[in-house]
């Protein structure tokens, strides 16, 4: 995974919709998305256990890079949120359009 110094997070006035839509169009990442909705902050390994780990850093940066999650290290470990806020104030009601 990356090191602390290298995630990077949009503002959430810069957020894209068609990156996040983008984003949110795979199968792997609306399934890590869904995960992350109950607000609970989550391991990547917990999230996304089966698929191997470039596999999973493609997809976490993805979701980073376009807004939709925020990762957090602690200690060796790198923590996966959801932009709840962020995402409902720039779009109104999508993501409970997308996890319905």
């Amino acid at each position: 995974m990356a090191a602390a110094a290298e995630l990077t997070h949009p503002d959430a006035d810069r957020l894209d919709l068609a990156e996040v839509l983008a984003a949110l169009g795979h199968p792997v990442r609306l399934e890590i998305v869904r995960r992350l909705a109950s607000g609970a902050a989550a391991y990547c390994g917990e999230v996304v256990p089966d698929l191997p780990r470039s596999s999973v850093t493609h997809h976490l940066k993805t979701l980073r890079e376009s807004g939709v999650i925020c990762q957090r290290p602690q200690g060796r470990k790198l923590y996966l949120t959801l932009r709840r806020e962020d995402l409902q104030r720039r779009f109104p009601g999508l993501l409970e359009l997308v996890l319905a």
